[in-house]
C-alpha cells in the first residue's frame, strides 16, 4: 500500500474513532440531562412527568411551609405568569428564602408537584438563568411600587 493511501486510511479511521466516541458519550448522558423550565412551561405542558428536570423562578412570598419532621419543606415557584408547587427533603441552603430566585432540581410528578432532588438558591445579583431573564430586578420592582 502506497504510503498516500496508507495515511487517507489513518485520517478516515481516526475520523470514524472521534464520530463513535462522541456517539457513545452522548447515548450516555442522555439520561442524565436536566432541562429548564420555568412555572409557566409546566403549566403550558411543556416539561414531561417522571424525568430530570430543572425549575427555576421565584420563591412566592409566604409559601414556605416546614413539615413536622423537619426536613421536608413545601414551597411555591412563581414565574409572573404560572405557579409551581415544590416538595424538598432536606437541608435548604442558607440563602434559600421568600422573594428569592431558586433553581430545583427533581422531577415533575403527574399531579403537577414538583419533588425536588436539589435546591440551588441565587447568591447575589450576577447569577440568574438566562431563561429569567430580569425577572428579579422586576419583581424588586413591584415591591418597590407596592410600597
Amino acid at each position: 500500500m502506497k504510503p498516500k493511501n496508507q495515511r487517507l486510511l489513518l485520517v478516515a479511521l481516526a475520523t470514524v474513532a472521534l464520530l463513535g466516541a462522541a456517539l457513545l458519550a452522548m447515548w450516555g448522558l442522555r439520561s442524565q440531562a436536566a432541562y429548564f423550565y420555568t412555572p409557566a412551561d409546566i403549566a403550558a405542558g411543556k416539561a414531561a412527568t417522571d424525568r430530570a428536570v430543572r425549575l427555576g423562578g421565584m420563591v412566592e412570598r409566604g409559601s414556605i411551609t416546614r413539615q413536622p419532621d423537619g426536613v421536608t419543606v413545601s414551597f411555591i415557584v412563581e414565574d409572573g405568569d404560572a405557579q409551581t408547587p415544590v416538595t424538598y427533603r432536606g437541608i435548604v441552603p442558607d440563602l434559600f428564602k421568600e422573594g428569592s430566585g431558586v433553581v430545583a432540581e427533581g422531577r415533575l410528578r403527574a399531579d403537577g408537584t414538583f419533588i425536588a432532588d436539589t435546591i440551588l438558591a441565587k447568591h447575589d445579583e450576577r447569577y440568574m438563568p438566562p431563561q429569567l431573564g430580569n425577572q428579579t430586578a422586576e419583581h424588586q420592582a413591584g415591591e418597590t411600587v407596592a410600597k
